[in-house]
């Protein structure tokens, strides 16, 4: 553990390991008749500030909608959770987790914890360390590590909010989503809360635009997946040979990105000793982001074993928070 001073300490449960899952990832997903990489490897320091250039951009509606819904709710939410700890998976920016942190009187800042969880050690440390230059009084345990896999353990004896902002569980498909939320809460005691956020269903035309910003931010992010492989397993992808491909796949109602190869794609992939070989149109499928109806995402968390303790949605209705208990 890296010790910064009383109030902010660092964990990193990946270091050994995330060589290997990477290469296991890698191996299986590029494999396939149709590629694929986790999105999970977007969010190095690179990946993560393109997302939050991404999150400024007039296209991309998922932040400020959630900014705006979050501050509306923020006092409400924590007026029910006076102390204990704030779990956030995929903490990513602090933009988020702050609107609630304001929401706590000053002289009641010693009795939280904030926990943030993500598989990105930069994300977690830039994130923890701005926290750390606005609350100071805010006790900070920062953890790297694959929340996604099985035996992940976030509870605590004290009061637990658990948080999942943004649309990272449409990163899951449905059943999967249940699943994971079934594994991550499993230890929640009765009366923990999860706050779950879900983007919701809206028009084809505003969801291209998110996912296809002019500035081609999203484009350099979907891209970044392949620097993270190239420089951590000594591979040779040329990103300017593969093209950004976001699309509303009406069918499953979820956003699906694909990097796709401009010209026939041969790549050497080293420490899997592993050639990729990719004909012009081929796609890499990197990411999918599931959007809800209110039926759809009431049925996800019920799977999960979870019941809802209150619904909160933005005036426009395209995008919904969840608060949650354990049933």
């Amino acid at each position: 553990m890296t010790q910064k001073n009383q109030s902010f300490a660092l964990e990193n449960q990946l270091h050994l390991d995330f060589g290997e899952t990477l290469k296991k990832d890698v191996r299986q997903g590029l494999a396939g008749q149709q590629k694929r990489l986790p999105s999970k490897y977007f969010y190095d320091q690179v990946g993560s500030e393109l997302f939050e250039q991404i999150c400024q951009t007039p296209e991309y509606y998922v932040t400020r909608t959630e900014l705006k819904l979050l501050e509306q709710i923020a006092p409400q939410v924590m007026a029910d959770f006076p102390q204990g700890s704030l779990v956030e998976l995929g903490s990513g920016s602090h933009w988020k987790i702050e609107q609630l942190i304001r929401a706590v009187q000053p002289d009641q800042l010693k009795n939280l914890c904030y926990r943030p969880v993500d598989v990105s050690e930069d994300a977690v440390r830039l994130s923890s360390e701005a926290l750390h230059q606005r609350f100071p009084e805010l006790q900070i345990q920062g953890l790297v590590q694959d929340f996604t896999k099985p035996g992940a353990e976030f509870t605590s004896d004290l009061p637990v909010l658990m948080i999942l902002f943004g649309s990272s569980i449409g990163n899951f498909e449905f059943h999967e989503a249940a699943q994971f939320l079934s594994q991550v809460t499993a230890g929640l005691k009765p009366e923990d809360r999860f706050l779950l956020s879900v983007d919701r269903v809206k028009p084809e035309s505003v969801l291209h635009a998110a996912y296809n910003d002019q500035a081609g931010k999203t484009e350099a992010f979907n891209k970044n997946v392949l620097s993270v492989i190239n420089r951590h397993l000594e591979a040779d992808f040329a990103l300017e040979d593969f093209g950004h491909h976001a699309f509303f796949n009406e069918t499953f109602e979820r956003v699906e990105m694909h990097l796709v190869a401009k010209k026939p794609v041969s790549a050497l992939v080293k420490e899997l000793d592993m050639d990729v070989q990719l004909e012009e149109g081929e796609t890499i499928h990197t990411e999918i982001s599931q959007k809800y109806t209110k039926r759809s995402a009431l049925a996800m968390v019920h799977e999960a074993g979870l019941e809802l303790v209150r619904w909160h949605h933005a005036e426009n209705e395209w995008f919904s928070i969840m608060e949650l208990r354990k049933v």
